[in-house]
């Protein structure tokens, strides 16, 4: 499996050199890191070689390193049905700088990249219709971003009396929770069996 993919690796590394930063195999897999502003003609030459083949986008996802300047990973995962074979490409990006779209090689990357802007703040030139997708219109931040609070900003109700929907900051109903059961947090407010062995109190209903 390894020698196949390496083949191929080579082939393709051979083929898009000017625009291959890194490749890698692990787990059985083809990776291959391209620069960002040859992503498209990448993709075509990944789509239309006659040795590649790979005409079926399987998925686009982002990923987020705040730590990087270029804190976004852009993957494109790739499937040719011809030669039953698989491949990864990767690119780098910031919160400024747009990638490419690729939905002028394959139409289904449309909802994939609205997604990667909606959840990450990814920016695609050339898309024909980039807005969220999964979030409200009015949503703020991109809360798959690693920095984005685990709470949200604010929270979303229909409120009966003005008949629409409003956007209220978050606010925590509950300020901490009480467990009645063995917490290993707050714990309980009496004793449990077998804490009279420790502080030497009577067991309990026993005096």
């Amino acid at each position: 499996m390894d020698e196949t993919l390496d083949e191929l690796g080579s082939y393709v590394g051979g083929k898009i050199a000017g625009a291959l930063l890194a490749k890698k195999i692990a787990y059985g897999e083809l990776t291959l890191t391209v620069a960002r502003g040859q992503i498209t003609s990448v993709l075509k030459l990944l789509r239309d070689d006659a040795r590649c083949r790979f005409e079926v986008l399987i998925d686009i996802c982002g990923v987020d390193y705040p730590e990087r300047p270029e804190r976004f990973e852009v993957v494109y995962h790739l499937l040719s049905p011809r030669t039953n074979q698989r491949i990864r490409i990767k690119l780098m990006t910031n919160e400024t700088e747009a990638v490419p779209s690729a939905v002028g090689v394959y139409s289904a990357a449309d909802w994939y990249e609205r997604e990667a802007y909606d959840m990450y703040g990814i920016l695609f030139s050339g898309h024909p219709d980039l807005r969220r997708l999964l979030t409200d219109y009015g949503f703020q931040g991109h809360p798959l971003r690693k920095d984005f609070p685990l709470t949200g900003h604010v929270e979303v109700r229909y409120d009966e009396a003005q008949k629409r929907v409003i956007y209220e900051p978050v606010k925590l109903n509950q300020e901490f929770r009480n467990f009645d059961f063995e917490s290993p947090w707050e714990g309980v407010n009496y004793p449990l069996p077998g804490d009279e062995k420790a502080s030497g109190m009577p067991p309990s209903g026993k005096a």
